[in-house]
């Protein structure tokens, strides 16, 4: 995409159907947006797309009261799919409380998106409007990345977030299924999720996180704990180890562990922040 593509997207629905307030219901003049009016809520279906899964039922039920008593003061964002049908690009979730409340039609504004812009502006303004959970938002991430080659670069300029803040949060999609399912729920914060990454068992440490009520703080020391037992046991390194670590960590110009197994080993490199990770990539030639 080009940077020009990405710079209009990064500002959300404000740079396609202008400045809108709460109760603002006509795009800016010379947008790619236009005003609409009440359609059938039949002829409107969410998009299988939208990274947000999690709707709470309580949500719901408090603004189909509101809405019942006010109505929908900001209108849907739809885009056209012909014959009378509609896409919601966002606004779902006032679309479901709609359905609760008894609504037979609803307001929208259409915009003309294609697939790729639809998607990317659904995951961008949810990510802005902080309506995802950390899960959801790593699988936005991911998304756009697999299908549209987004680099984290890329997403961390669009969306406002630093680099390590995409890079921990995609972490996030390599915890066990029952992991993400607390995370998911919120029984587990993304930081508890993060620190479980480096644990033989996450699964059952998730569960003494929520039975015992431990800490991110707590889950990380028990890392440590595990970590420095496993170095008292690990077998003396010899001197020609030694030397070819150092060496090694010379020209990486960064923190290089060997560990021989027979024949066999392991290298391990480690890396402090993220530049150190681009600089090793570079000079490993796989940047």
């Amino acid at each position: 995409m080009a940077e020009e593509g990405r710079s209009r997207l990064g500002r959300g629905l404000a740079a396609l159907i202008g400045e809108m307030g709460p109760e603002e219901t006509r795009p800016a003049p010379n947008q790619k947006g236009r005003a609409g009016s009440a359609v059938p809520i039949e002829f409107v279906r969410p998009s299988p797309r939208n990274p947000r899964r999690s709707f709470r039922e309580d949500g719901l039920e408090e603004l189909a009261a509101s809405i019942r008593e006010k109505g929908i003061i900001q209108p849907i964002v739809v885009r056209p799919l012909g014959h009378d049908r509609y896409e919601i690009v966002a606004g779902e979730r006032r679309w479901r409380a709609a359905q609760k409340a008894g609504l037979h039609d609803v307001p929208v504004v259409v915009v003309e998106l294609n697939e790729r812009e639809a998607l990317e502006v659904a995951i961008i303004e949810n990510v802005q409007r902080a309506d995802l959970n950390a899960l959801e938002e790593a699988q936005g991430y991911e998304a756009l990345m697999a299908q549209f080659d987004y680099t984290q670069a890329d997403l961390a300029k669009v969306i406002g977030k630093s680099r390590p803040h995409i890079a921990n949060t995609l972490r996030l999609l390599k915890l066990p299924e029952g992991v993400k399912v607390y995370l998911a729920d919120g029984r587990i914060s993304p930081g508890a999720a993060r620190a479980l990454l480096s644990h033989d068992d996450p699964e059952k440490l998730a569960r003494q996180i929520m039975e015992k009520g431990l800490t991110v703080r707590d889950v990380e020391n028990l890392g440590k704990a595990k970590t420095a037992i496993a170095n008292r046991v690990a077998a003396p390194k010899d001197a020609d180890t030694r030397a070819l670590e150092k060496r090694l960590s010379d020209v990486l110009g960064l923190a290089v562990s060997l560990q021989s197994k027979g024949e066999a080993g392991e290298l391990r490199i480690r890396y402090s922040d993220l530049d150190q990770l681009d600089l090793l990539c570079r000079r490993l030639g796989a940047e």
